[in-house]
């Protein structure tokens, strides 16, 4: 199987994760599909192969070469998005793109057009594989699994190529933000990693936003209305007065690049109670504690008003894991010279998200982000051209080389 065989064989399952079920992995369509991928290893003469009871498997291919070279290990998630749904996935190829419209789902009227989506146009004469506008595509994170996966087997049948022992791993629940915290550093034992789960041909991240999830509560006194002045306090009114306090601009739909914001993400509320849910994001670590203090003082500022009425509480969820990976910056260059080798400008641009990476990099493990090749992800519009894929797979493959001969 090549890598587009197997991309089209993976989205057949359904593993969108679930926050709400406090399991992992949150969705046995995940374990599914970790339990087949381990029977393909099997079948391929890997070993070292683990699949333990939260869904997370390793493997080895062994070093064919005798000298000292660092151990360096690729992952990839297996859950899809929550986003949308990845049950029933119909992917279609599209033969050399010719730069128009292309009809998803003619019954419903739902088209994928360069209109909407300038970055179509990057790829015209491309073959693009498509959904039929009725799930996602799961390009986020299967082209990934598949890129690793192919390019192992490529390796395996090109024993001329030199390696040092390669470590692949697939976890469960990435796109929840929960995909590190059980990985088993130790047991994986690589010296760095890649995650092959970024964008565009080309991308490479080591730049990654910190990140804070805050719950905000406003505490009301309900009374008949009708004879309310003076001793009704409403929580919905007290909590909008909190969220216009905030800066208008710094939201994600007015931000770009470096730019951090505060992002409203749920609000639940009566007169007697009203909580606010927000995630505060930055690059930049001391932007990122002002905004947690500037939080902290527009909490104040209600409770002088109303006395007693706010309660502020606030979770660091990851932090910029550049601070981890410029100590070992020869990691970076290895993937900058293996896209070079194979054709492909790099093109190094911050995370405005998390990523595995992000939490393995403070658990012990450096660990940038490489294309995945998708575009569009979470929704009916994802797709990813073939070429792209093609070329993860062998940017991993140059890596694995590039170890060796350094």
């Amino acid at each position: 199987m090549n890598v587009v065989d197997r991309f089209l064989d993976y989205v057949r399952f359904d593993t969108q994760s679930d926050e709400l079920t406090n399991m992992t992995p949150s969705t046995p369509g995940q374990m599914i599909f970790a339990q087949y991928l381990q029977e393909r290893l099997q079948d391929m003469g890997l070993e070292e192969i683990s699949l333990d009871d939260n869904g997370y498997l390793m493997a080895s291919l062994p070093s064919n070469t005798g000298d000292n070279v660092p151990t360096v290990g690729f992952i990839a998630h297996l859950d899809t998005s929550p986003d949308m749904s990845g049950r029933h996935v119909k992917p279609r190829i599209v033969k050399a793109y010719d730069g128009g419209d292309i009809t998803l789902n003619a019954e419903d009227g739902i088209v994928l057009s360069p209109t909407e989506f300038p970055e179509l146009l990057n790829y015209v004469g491309q073959d693009l594989i498509v959904t039929d506008g009725t799930t996602l595509l799961g390009a986020d994170d299967k082209a990934g699994v598949a890129e690793i996966i192919s390019a192992i087997a490529y390796l395996k049948e090109h024993p001329e190529i030199k390696h040092g022992k390669i470590r692949i791993a697939f976890n469960p629940d990435e796109e929840i933000g929960q995909g590190a915290h059980k990985f088993d550093v130790d047991l994986f034992g690589a010296d760095w990693a890649y995650t092959m789960d970024g964008g565009e041909i080309g991308e490479l991240e080591y730049e990654n936003f910190n990140a804070a999830v805050a719950r905000v509560s406003f505490k009301g006194r309900n009374v008949h209305p009708g004879y309310a002045k003076h001793k009704m306090i409403n929580s919905m009114r007290i909590a909008n007065q909190f969220v216009i306090m905030l800066p208008r601009w710094e939201t994600p739909e007015h931000t770009e690049g470096y730019e951090g914001f505060y992002h409203l993400v749920g609000m639940e509320g009566s007169v007697e109670k009203t909580v606010l849910t927000y995630i505060i994001r930055d690059h930049d670590r001391d932007r990122f504690e002002r905004r947690k203090r500037e939080l902290e003082h527009l909490a104040r500022k209600i409770n002088h008003e109303f006395p007693d009425c706010c309660t502020l509480e606030i979770k660091d969820q990851y932090y910029n894991m550049r601070e981890k990976i410029e100590p070992v910056r020869h990691i970076i260059d290895i993937a900058e010279e293996a896209m070079r080798r194979s054709d492909i400008r790099p093109n190094v641009v911050p995370i405005r998200g998390g990523t595995d990476g992000a939490q393995l990099s403070f658990k012990g493990l450096p660990c940038p982000n490489i294309f995945a090749g998708g575009l569009n992800f979470h929704g009916r519009y994802e797709f990813v051209p073939i070429p792209s894929m093609e070329k993860a797979q062998q940017v991993i493959v140059e890596i694995a080389r590039l170890v060796a001969e350094k």
